[in-house]
């Protein structure tokens, strides 16, 4: 039976919500754990989602793939997120993430079981 776009939007939240704080991750990244690698436009729309959940969703740790706050126009205020990732103590300049190597969480290697 396939899985519904709400299961899968759950299921990149548990994730995003396994993401430490001062760090980020990206939209491929969570694809990629969750076995869907082509889907990380779907992780996006979850993230557009993100805070109208009950339970608190992270999102401004999800970045695309070069580190760009690309999702910076869901939230509430366009300065939020960078000011939620400055509050971590993670560097932004022109609107992405400054040494991204440095603050990238992989679920891939970081949820290893």
């Amino acid at each position: 039976m396939a899985k519904t776009k709400s299961d899968f939007f759950e299921q990149v939240f548990q994730v995003v919500r396994l993401i430490p704080k001062g760090r980020v991750t990206s939209y491929g990244a969570i694809a990629n754990y969750l076995g869907a690698k082509s889907s990380s436009r779907v992780v996006g729309y979850a993230m557009n989602v993100a805070h109208s959940q009950k339970e608190y969703i992270p999102a401004h740790r999800v970045l695309n793939r070069n580190g760009q706050l690309t999702g910076k126009n869901h939230f509430n205020n366009p300065y939020l997120m960078q000011e939620l990732l400055e509050k971590e103590g993670i560097k932004v300049e022109n609107d992405a993430v400054v040494n991204l190597k440095k603050y990238y969480w992989d679920p891939v290697i970081e949820l290893k079981l």
